[in-house]
């Protein structure tokens, strides 16, 4: 007899006045659980109205992993999904008795990351960037991301203020630069704050701080692959590889950029492009098109520990980004079975499935039960 979804839960983990992580489990008929994250910063309550969309679809369903991306019409649709599919995904492999990432087909033990020091810095001004980056260079890490350009919005470019608001940015990339050295990779991501005009003097003005890697500068349209593409292609005479996509749903949303070559590394995110199926579907999509893979992974413990079962598993691989020691949660929620970075890689969980579980009491000290779906009742 098949094994069947019977209870779904939601819980919203308090991490920081900025960060919040929305963890998904699925209790199995069998007993075996799963989990998933869905965390989707300040739009929490979509993510539950998902739930209530797609849950009572879940409920009764087999426990195995279902395609339910073409389905989602909002990011937020598409985060829940995406958790679902990991927690279902964990449940398969637990119910094999294997690793994620050996169910998956692993090719490697060790997954080389890249440090994003943006959350952990709460003093924003160029010197806290640096002892950010300094804490990462210490840990053993040898690329570093940060996301420097708070100042620069639509409006200061209408009323004329760019260069004024991205001065900030430029002095703390500088001090970052000069905190890790120069044989060190300098990543900085733009959070689509830039069009096209701006993000040209933004590559000529980062390029001379030692910018190897550049997120993200623009809105990512259809109607903007012409421009990316020009910046591509400026990014790269300046010595740095453009990078992107990271909030686009499926194969379908991200093929187009894909096959127009806007971008040097693609971006996908477990939590949005549509879970583990996906990401393995985009990574055959990329590595056909000569496009490196590089997971955004900047959340909680569960995003990352399916992120390194996936990195693990895909053949053309570049590194997996994570959020470095933005809070100690991160760690302790899994009860020490998440494996330490360690000079900048990190080891699989051991253990069936994802080989991490929640700590139920620490879990209900730091976080809301914001979704609970039965089949003994409705939605909550």
């Amino acid at each position: 007899m098949r094994d069947t979804i019977d209870r779904i839960l939601m819980h919203d983990v308090r991490v920081s006045a900025k960060t919040r992580w929305l963890f998904l489990t699925l209790q199995a008929k069998s007993g075996l659980v799963g989990l998933g994250e869905a965390s989707l910063q300040g739009r929490e309550v979509l993510v539950k109205q998902a739930g209530d969309r797609f849950a009572p679809s879940l409920l009764g369903a087999p426990a195995e992993p279902a395609d339910m991306t073409g389905r989602c019409g909002t990011l937020a649709e598409a985060a829940f999904v995406s958790a679902a599919d990991q927690a279902l995904h964990d449940i398969a492999a637990r119910r094999e008795g294997k690793r994620l990432a050996d169910h998956l087909g692993a090719r490697r033990q060790r997954v080389p990351l890249y440090a994003n020091v943006n959350r952990r810095t709460v003093d924003r001004s160029p010197a806290g960037f640096a002892a950010s980056a300094g804490l990462a260079l210490d840990a053993g890490f040898t690329a570093f991301k940060l996301a420097p350009f708070d100042e620069v919005d639509d409006a200061a470019r209408r009323e004329g203020r760019f260069i004024e608001a991205m001065r900030p940015g430029l002095d703390r990339i500088a001090a970052v630069a000069g905190a890790i050295g120069p044989r060190r990779e300098l990543m900085v991501d733009c959070h689509w704050r830039f069009d096209e005009a701006s993000a040209t003097t933004l590559i000529e003005e980062v390029a001379r701080l030692g910018v190897r890697w550049l997120e993200c500068p623009v809105a990512e349209t259809g109607a903007a692959i012409p421009a990316i593409r020009r910046l591509r292609r400026l990014a790269n005479d300046a010595g740095m590889r453009l990078a992107g996509c990271e909030e686009l749903i499926g194969v379908e949303q991200n093929r187009p950029f894909a096959e127009a070559g806007v971008y040097d590394v693609m971006m996908p995110d477990v939590k949005y492009a549509g879970g583990v199926s996906e990401m393995m579907r985009l990574a055959t999509l990329f590595e056909g098109l000569g496009v490196a893979y590089s997971p955004h992974n900047p959340a909680g413990p569960i995003a990352h520990a399916a992120s390194l079962h996936i990195s693990a598993a895909v053949r053309h691989f570049d590194r997996l980004e994570v959020q470095f020691e933005e809070s100690d949660l991160f760690w302790r929620l899994t009860g020490g079975s998440l494996p330490r970075f360690e000079d900048g890689h990190s080891l699989l969980p051991e253990g069936p499935g994802l080989g991490i579980m929640l700590d139920p009491d620490l879990l209900a000290s730091v976080s809301d039960r914001v979704g609970d779906w039965s089949l003994a009742r409705a939605v909550p």
